[in-house]
């Protein structure tokens, strides 16, 4: 369902909010924003009312790393897989996206980043885009995980520094901090004002915490393809991991699907990271809301060949996970059925944290007046009932 613009009355449910739960209160929208959240019912006049029934009232989710759902990847390069994967992950709950990019030839990561560019001006039908993320090709080979090794190369200034003064999409990029010119690399990057991520990387503590007064300020999906305490001439060093834990102002990311991190260390992380520094994401491939089955990883005719079983990506030698398939209401399901956190710090990290992590918390990330209406109503098991982005519906039951 594709709604116009218009006023609506969003009633009869508990209506989530940063540190609160707000039980039978009222959410107003008008123009796409939101105008005011009220506890009770009020009278709006000449507006739609939806009566939530009961059930959850909650800010959008907000997915800062996702390559692709419905049978598309974003690294297909077309208008048609931007605006698929962006209606295929509302239905889900995801109100607001980065489009995230694979290691590849620089021809092929030009072509998706001048699809973004056009699918951006005609995204009114699913989750809203607010930039791209580049993952890569600046990896450690050590800990490529499903990255073509192939692209992965060293950071090249001339490469990056065309990038960004052609693109202005562009608001993440995630690399290895330990590589030749990394510093360097981070440094361009973080002026320009786009967030710097640790990602692929084999660095140890001491190289993480430089590289942190560099701006690489977000550990990319936190334990995946990251080191931990390693030995080098007998010696422990710690690792990226544990810089993530020691650094107190950097941000973590984690693909909460239960696959990836099984519970233990989902409740390690909220343990010692918390709800404020932690965001969740899906880190979704192609095969996001599909059945069991074969798929392709990256770029439909260059990709990589992966199988889908046991609710994730992986090689076909099964050796390793070849990327996620989760949508963002299952990463809340997860977090609330495999740790003790509550639903009001659940819903934080998936909406609030990554809103401020991408800086965009004055737009987006909670029910608060003036925001952009980017609303859920779901049920006790997070079934997600109505999707609203920018004060349209885009899905409803």
């Amino acid at each position: 369902m594709n709604s116009k613009l218009s006023r609506y009355k969003i009633h009869g449910g508990a209506v989530i909010l940063r540190n609160e739960i707000l039980l039978n209160g009222t959410v107003l929208v008008e123009n796409g924003k939101i105008l005011e959240v009220v506890a009770g019912n009020v009278d709006f006049p000449d507006s739609i009312e939806i009566n939530a029934a009961g059930k959850y009232i909650s800010p959008g989710f907000i997915d800062i790393h996702i390559h692709g759902g419905g049978g598309h990847d974003f690294m297909d390069g077309t208008v048609e897989a931007f605006l698929e994967i962006a209606k295929t992950h509302a239905r889900y709950g995801t109100t607001a996206m980065l489009p995230t990019t694979l290691t590849s030839e620089k021809e092929d990561l030009l072509l998706t980043l001048e699809a973004y560019q056009k699918a951006h001006k005609i995204n009114t039908e699913g989750a809203s885009f607010i930039g791209m993320h580049l993952e890569g090709p600046y990896f450690a080979l050590s800990q490529r995980g499903a990255q073509d090794p192939k692209y992965i190369r060293n950071p090249d200034p001339e490469e990056y520094q065309f990038i960004l003064e052609n693109y202005d999409c562009i608001k993440r990029w995630s690399a290895a901090p330990e590589l030749p010119g990394a510093l360097e690399f981070g440094d361009y990057v973080n002026a320009q004002g786009v967030l710097v991520a640790l990602a692929h990387t084999d660095a140890i503590y001491e190289e993480v915490e430089k590289a942190f007064q560099h701006g690489y300020r977000l550990a990319t999906h936190f334990y995946s393809a990251m080191s931990g305490v390693t030995r080098k001439n007998a010696f422990r060093y710690a690792g990226a991991v544990e810089a993530g834990y020691l650094i107190d102002d950097m941000d973590v990311e984690i693909i909460a699907d239960g696959v990836h991190l099984p519970s233990p260390l989902l409740k390690l992380v909220y343990k010692i990271k918390g709800a404020n520094k932690t965001a969740l994401i899906t880190d979704a491939m192609r095969a996001a809301g599909l059945p069991p089955g074969n798929s392709i990883l990256g770029h439909k005719d260059k990709g990589l060949a992966v199988i889908i079983e046991d609710g994730v990506a992986k090689l076909p030698d099964r050796t390793a996970f070849a990327g996620s398939i989760a949508t963002t209401d299952r990463l809340v399901r997860t977090m609330l059925q495999m740790t003790d956190v509550p639903l009001l710090e659940v819903i934080q990290m998936i909406s609030a944290v990554p809103a401020r992590i991408m800086n965009i918390e004055e737009q987006k990330g909670s029910l608060s007046k003036g925001k952009d209406a980017d609303i859920l109503i779901f049920d006790q098991d997070i079934n997600i009932q109505m999707t609203m982005v920018n004060g349209r519906i885009v899905y409803s039951l």
